[in-house]
């Protein structure tokens, strides 16, 4: 996708004017990964909750206005309350904090690996996604500083192998 800017087209024409080409640049690729919640907010998920996507994606998560509950999209990282690093060495972690119905957050990935997030006030509960970023690399390695996994997030989690295989894996 091209994207031509008001600024980019007036340069555009002055440049146009003197036989050069327009400036205009590539646009970002989006995914976008929904929070979703049964109708009595009893069930919680992402969808999708796996996903594949090139290095410099903007992934944007969107709680709908017609979600029951209030959602975050926090990256596993030690920065965000002792959560374990799982997330790429050198990628920047993100917390979204709390968003309300028809609130959304984004954050571009573009190191490679693969990228562990959970729901804070969810994540007991197994709200946890994850996104392969090019390829998935090695994970790092564990601490002993950093909090554990509460079981129903680890079995939530989809293979990195179904991830790569299939790009989307919906609940």
């Amino acid at each position: 996708m091209i994207r031509c800017t008001r600024r980019g087209l007036l340069a555009g024409g002055l440049t146009m004017a003197a036989g050069l080409a327009l400036p205009c640049r590539a646009a970002a690729a989006e995914a976008v990964i929904r929070t979703m919640s049964s109708p009595d907010g009893s069930e919680v998920w992402f969808d999708p909750v796996g996903l594949w996507m090139p290095p410099g994606t903007v992934v944007r998560w969107i709680n709908g206005t017609e979600q029951a509950n209030t959602h975050t999209a926090t990256a596993y990282h030690p920065a965000n309350g002792r959560h374990a690093l799982r997330i790429p060495n050198g990628a920047q972690p993100w917390d979204s904090g709390y968003l309300l119905p028809g609130a959304s957050f984004a954050a571009t990935l573009a190191v490679e690996g693969v990228y562990d997030y959970f729901c804070q006030p969810h994540e007991i509960a197994g709200m946890v996604g994850r996104i392969v970023v090019g390829r998935p690399g090695s994970p790092p390695a564990p601490h002993p500083d950093w909090l554990p996994l509460p079981e129903a997030a680890r079995r939530a989690f989809p293979s990195v192998d179904d991830i790569l295989r299939a790009g989307q894996i919906r609940r």
